[in-house]
């Protein structure tokens, strides 16, 4: 069961069904899952096949309507499809679709510039979003100043971790200098801490006070394996190797389209998602 301490959300990051109920064996709970196109591609059923994009799409359907019903309290993040020609409209459109499929969706929009257009609109219609593929404290400054009015729990951000920590950062950092920044907000939007790699990853996100964790299920498994234990004062997150991520002084109630959001980390996440989803369609 779920430690009585613990305040941060686990979310697991898997678009398989199957994990979700090992997940809820192993803990006794889940909060959450977030899914995306490329975890869509990995699920065991789409080996070897091909699909038209009306049957992927009912195919993502049925995987996040099984999740839900297996969480019916929990989020469930749904992603659009949206390359670098995506435009915000028919991303949010996709968004208005995918938000009929279960009642307790989460529409995960690129964090770019026709991505917030979007977030900002659906917001506005009281869809609840998760800006995905962060990979800087402009960006996250961006989504909480499209989002400004929203109730707390409607808005998600996803910082990715280990993709900062595979070219050579520490991607630890960038979660305590968004938790940082944020303290001076009024707390709508949730740090969502994405792209966990390890147990390390997973513990000193809640040390560093995350509202929410996504891990995978091998991820999991270590904390259930570890007897689901919390950081102590004592923690000590090895990342002697990577680079330090400094902290910038940002002011958060600029207008969004202010911010300079490019990173080419959000330009190579949203290839690397259209690619994983356009291999099945044939």
């Amino acid at each position: 069961m779920k430690p009585q301490e613990l305040k941060t959300k686990i979310f697991l990051d898997s678009g398989d069904p199957k994990e979700t109920r090992e997940a809820l064996s192993l803990l006794g709970f889940l909060d959450g899952q977030t899914t995306n196109p490329s975890l869509i591609a990995k699920n065991p059923e789409t080996a070897g096949k091909k699909f038209s994009q009306e049957q992927l799409l009912d195919f993502y359907r049925g995987v996040v309507k099984e999740v839900s019903v297996l969480i019916p309290q929990g989020s469930v993040s749904v992603e659009v499809y949206a390359d670098r020609a995506t435009k915000a409209e028919t991303m949010l459109g996709q968004g208005r679709e995918f938000n009929q499929w279960i009642p307790n969706a989460h529409i995960k929009f690129p964090t770019t510039t026709e991505g917030l257009k979007a977030a900002e609109q659906a917001v506005k219609e009281g869809l609840r979003v998760n800006m995905t593929l962060v990979f800087s404290q402009a960006q996250a400054a961006a989504v909480y100043a499209a989002t400004k009015g929203a109730k707390k729990g409607d808005v998600f951000l996803s910082p990715f971790i280990g993709r900062l920590d595979d070219r050579g950062e520490n991607g630890m950092d960038f979660i305590a200098n968004i938790v940082r920044m944020y303290g001076s907000g009024d707390g709508h939007v949730e740090i969502l801490a994405a792209s966990v790699r390890s147990l390390g990853h997973f513990l000193e996100s809640i040390r560093l006070g995350a509202d929410i964790i996504t891990a995978p299920l091998k991820v999991l498994k270590q904390w259930a394996e570890a007897g689901l234990k919390l950081p102590g004062k004592n923690l000590v997150y090895d990342c002697a190797a990577l680079k330090a991520i400094p902290y910038q002084e940002i002011d958060l109630n600029k207008p969004w389209l202010e911010y300079d959001i490019s990173h080419e980390l959000t330009d190579k996440g949203i290839e690397r998602f259209t690619a994983d989803w356009n291999a099945l369609i044939g």
